[in-house]
């Protein structure tokens, strides 16, 4: 069954992979780069300091610092303890895909960081700033989607692997949020 499984997930992203052209490359490599997310960190910043104050905003820039170092560690730990290969290093697909960065990376993908981290953002700040603002989840949502399928489109990461990143990103996302709930009720009063 798990083998199964695994071959579904090859085909799913060779497919998804070779989706891709030439001409949407340079797209998907600035979407993939973690620089590229700053610009969307600075207005969910400036939202949080005017709908919350800063005293909140403070105690959920310190939320967001121990979420994403959270995040990346988890699935650090995941890869070397499940040690699956990246597809740039798989040989058993490698001369089927496309590889658009000029590196492969670590050897283990499984699972995302990217994915689990940006999905980390879009659940916290989806519910932070939901009774402000109604439709910006539908915006996070669309960025962390995007995001998480670049690692695919570029050739570092299996769908399953994207998949679990997401899942494990809502879930610490949430927790986080539950977190700065807490935190808030006892710090400003």
């Amino acid at each position: 069954m798990l083998e199964e499984l695994i071959r579904y997930d090859k085909e799913l992203f060779l497919f998804l992979n070779n989706l891709g052209t030439e001409n949407w490359d340079g797209f998907w490599m600035f979407m993939t780069n973690k620089w590229a997310s700053i610009p969307l960190y600075f207005v969910l910043l400036l939202i949080c300091l005017k709908k919350t104050g800063w005293k909140a905003t403070l105690i959920i820039v310190v939320a967001v610092a121990l979420m994403i170092t959270a995040t990346d560690q988890l699935a650090n730990a995941f890869k070397y303890g499940v040690a699956r290969l990246r597809p740039c290093h798989d040989d058993t697909i490698f001369d089927k895909m496309r590889l658009v960065k000029s590196y492969c990376g670590g050897k283990y993908g499984y699972f995302s960081a990217h994915a689990a981290n940006s999905f980390t953002v879009v659940t916290f700040f989806s519910l932070v700033l939901r009774p402000y603002i109604k439709w910006f989840p539908i915006l996070l949502l669309v960025w962390g989607l995007i995001v998480s399928y670049s690692r695919i489109y570029i050739g570092v990461h299996f769908p399953l692997d994207i998949i679990t990143g997401i899942s494990f990103g809502l879930l610490i996302g949430w927790l986080f949020y539950v977190l700065r709930n807490y935190a808030q009720k006892k710090i400003i009063k």
